[in-house]
């Protein structure tokens, strides 16, 4: 866990393992070798959910965020709820043909090809701080491409904010100078 200041009532880890209990594995999806990370079943349990968003809250609190960019789509789920307790804009970005206004788009390649994003032209407005999120870090194409979008609209990457990293593959070495907050990292195999 990265960044995460823990408070007396989760400091023994029990947050850890709240979340790491709610997330199942799912070997061979979308393709065979993946060992895929599904949130499923933390969005089914609603104090697992609860505990996840209080979590990202006390990253970005103190951070002044403007806005929440969040990533299609299981970055929908955690950016909205996120962006409600902040107060803050929610801003979606996604997969193209999906937006109904002018949109700036960006391509970026994938851990299995490449893939565009697209955010609508005036989500953002300039020196916002913005903190991009998703469910999972993986090799950080995706959420390097949404900070591209934000940056193009001058706005600030504060920081980004994950539920799950796979850290083997080395994804925030791709993001930049700005902090990457993960709730739980998992190796090879985990």
């Amino acid at each position: 866990m990265s960044d995460a200041k823990m408070d007396g009532l989760w400091a023994d880890g029990a947050r850890d393992r709240l979340i790491r209990r709610a997330i199942r594995n799912v070997p061979d999806f979308p393709k065979p070798g993946i060992l895929f990370k599904d949130i499923t079943p933390l969005l089914g349990d609603p104090t697992a959910f609860h505990v996840v968003i209080d979590a990202l809250v006390e990253h970005c609190l103190p951070r002044r965020i403007d806005a929440v960019v969040g990533i299609e789509s299981r970055g929908f789920i955690f950016g909205s709820a996120l962006a409600a307790r902040l107060n803050a804009a929610f801003v979606p970005v996604r997969k193209p043909g999906k937006l109904p206004a002018a949109v700036d788009r960006v391509a970026y390649s994938l851990e299995y090809g490449n893939a565009e994003l697209e955010m609508h032209k005036d989500s953002i407005f300039p020196g916002a701080r913005v903190v991009v999120v998703d469910d999972l870090l993986a090799t950080g194409g995706t959420a390097g491409a949404a900070a591209q979008l934000v940056r193009r609209q001058r706005g600030e990457i504060d920081s980004f904010a994950f539920v799950i990293e796979l850290s083997f593959l080395k994804g925030r070495t791709k993001l930049g100078a700005a902090p990457v907050f993960s709730l739980v990292s998992f190796g090879a195999g985990e």
